[in-house]
């Protein structure tokens, strides 16, 4: 009977595009943060005092400020002060390319810190150059501490992408809401099974990459 009514006007076809639009937006989002993360992070560990601290503001800006807010300023604040209209798909993007670069670059600029020194000194000793030294011992131990904590943000970011449904767009959870509105008159219980069926689409998303780092981790690790 509940699948019959969520069967109904398309409501799962619905679901479906909304979900897919919430995992391109998130995986976008995850490929850009990728690359400038990255370059963020080594921007970082700049021997320029004025370039880290600027580094740093943007790192506290970005985590002190509420993605909610950031979302609302270039939503609706972008128009008003240039009369430029984003899209609302390309808005979340921005928003959050701009807070996966921050926490991508902090857990690059981590990963790499955390390797002992002597590892270092120990290969400027044998004659490499300070860039073969990045790629033969920074980058390939960096990589494996970040990878593990860099699949967790990933997840976070699938999850968050449920706000962009307060700026209009039509992802997973506005579907869902929209369903709920139009069957409340006929089904009371219809925030129950809609919202169900959400949970089981993001945990049928995020799960996996969950799994996926902690094995990683554990591996690793040990």
């Amino acid at each position: 009977m509940v699948l019959d009514w969520l069967m109904e006007g398309q409501n799962l076809q619905r679901l479906a595009a909304g979900l897919w639009l919430t995992a391109k937006i998130s995986f976008i989002s995850v490929g850009i943060s990728c690359v400038t993360g990255t370059a963020f992070g080594l921007l970082m560990r700049s021997r320029n005092a004025l370039l880290r601290a600027g580094c740093f503001l943007y790192l506290e800006a970005v985590r002190i400020i509420p993605i909610l807010v950031w979302l609302f300023l270039l939503y609706f604040g972008l128009p008003e002060w240039t009369g430029i209209h984003l899209d609302g798909l390309w808005v979340c993007v921005w928003i959050f390319v701009l807070w996966g670069t921050a926490e991508m670059g902090d857990l690059v600029r981590g990963a790499l810190q955390s390797i002992d020194k002597h590892q270092i000194e120990a290969g400027l000793a044998l004659g490499l150059n300070r860039r073969q030294v990045f790629l033969y011992i920074e980058a390939p131990q960096g990589l494996r501490r970040v990878l593990p904590s860099a699949i967790n943000l990933f997840t976070r970011m699938v999850k968050t992408s449920s706000l962009a449904a307060l700026i209009g767009v039509i992802e997973v959870v506005k579907v869902g809401q929209q369903i709920i509105e139009n069957s409340l008159l006929t089904q009371p219980n219809a925030s129950l099974w809609v919202y169900g069926l959400i949970f089981i689409l993001y945990f049928i998303v995020c799960y996996p990459l969950s799994l996926v780092a902690n094995r990683l981790e554990k591996k690793w690790v040990a």
